[in-house]
């Protein structure tokens, strides 16, 4: 079986000599020598000339005659779970949609990561509360209330990039 490091260790000498932002977000080689590689990149997106330009530098150093193998090498898609830290940072001022290992989903604006959580910013129109009907405050325009809510990333089951086309 071909080793997980040794792949790793030829995605990552590409991505240092290409210098532009790549990092792995996952990486596995199953038992029958199917290895699949995701990229992404700091800023931007990346390019089906770093997939090739990862793949081959994989696929040259890697020997078919010793053992054979399945090479895939892609992006993460924008469907897919943030899953590494570097994605999170990526996509600070981004919707995002958090489910929590409790099931409950919220959703809002990715404004900061650290290492241990993230925390999303949610703005909403509220109604002033007032007296009563007949209170002057009743007919008060809706005010712009600002929330934020904390994650850590022990509670957070899955977190998903909300794409919008408006």
């Amino acid at each position: 079986m071909i080793s997980k490091q040794k792949v790793q260790e030829l995605v990552e000498e590409r991505m240092a000599e290409l210098a532009n932002g790549l990092f792995i977000v996952d990486l596995t080689v199953s038992s029958g020598n199917v290895i699949h590689v995701e990229l992404d990149k700091h800023e931007g997106g990346v390019t089906v000339e770093d997939c090739v330009s990862v793949s081959r530098n994989v696929e040259h150093n890697l020997d078919r005659e010793q053992e054979d193998f399945e090479l895939h090498v892609s992006s993460a898609g924008l469907d897919k779970p943030l899953r590494v830290h570097a994605q999170f940072v990526k996509n600070i001022g981004r919707t995002v949609k958090v489910v929590l290992t409790s099931g409950e989903k919220h959703e809002g604006v990715l404004t900061q990561v650290d290492q241990h959580a993230i925390t999303l910013e949610n703005s909403r129109m509220v109604k002033p509360e007032g007296d009563g009907p007949s209170s002057s405050k009743s007919k008060k325009k809706k005010e712009l209330v600002v929330e934020q809510n904390t994650f850590p990333f022990t509670q957070i089951k899955e977190t998903k990039i909300v794409i919008s086309f408006k």
